[in-house]
Formats: C-alpha cells, sequence, structure tokens
C-alpha cells in the first residue's frame, strides 16, 4: 500500500537485541586508518617507535590489537603528530569507538 512501510515478513530477534561484534569492528577501522595514513608522515614513525616490538609489515597493514588501539586513544603525543586529513579521521574513529563502548574509557548513555 502506498504511504505504508511493505513489510514481506516479521524479524526474527528485536532489534534492540542484536549485538555486534565492536572488536572486530573497531580492528577494521584501526586497519583501514593505518593503510590511509601518509607513509613518510611522522605521525607513521611515531607508530613504529610507540611499538618495537611489532613487525614494520604489521604496522604498514594495521594489524594492532586492542590493548595497543587504547594505547594510541590515550597518546596525546600520537594525536598532535596527525593533521588535515588523518586527524579528521582519527577523531571519528575515537567517536565511533567511544560510542561503541570499546575504547576502554566509560561511556554516558542518554
Amino acid at each position: 500500500m502506498v504511504g505504508k512501510k511493505n513489510v514481506q515478513h516479521t524479524s526474527l530477534a528485536e532489534r534492540h537485541g542484536i549485538l555486534l561484534p565492536s572488536l572486530h569492528i573497531k580492528l577494521g577501522l584501526m586497519k583501514n586508518f593505518v593503510k590511509a595514513m601518509d607513509r613518510p608522515g611522522s605521525a607513521f614513525k611515531y607508530l613504529a617507535e610507540k611499538f618495537p616490538r611489532l613487525s614494520e609489515a604489521k604496522i604498514k597493514v594495521g594489524a594492532f590489537v586492542g590493548p595497543q588501539i587504547r594505547k594510541l586513544f590515550r597518546d596525546d603525543n600520537f594525536n598532535s603528530l596527525l593533521q588535515g586529513d588523518e586527524k579528521k579521521s582519527w577523531d571519528a574513529f575515537r567517536l565511533v569507538s567511544t560510542n561503541l563502548g570499546i575504547s576502554g574509557q566509560k561511556t554516558t548513555r542518554n
């Protein structure tokens, strides 16, 4: 019918009961962020200095784990090295991760 939602089948689960695998989302976003970073830039070099036990190949593909990402969230020096689009995407990544409740920080819900 025109003006009404055309739903053929009702959903099997209620929408609020579905949980997304938040850690997997966070790791994927981190991987995409690092791949898009400027390789000769100071922020990328800082990653190698910050995590000396992580191989260069793993840093290039963005293979970080949750505790390492949380360290970067708390690191003001890394945040200050980012500029332009890198800064905007890092801020958006932190915002999304915080809203998912996976940043290691307390979140407030309205």
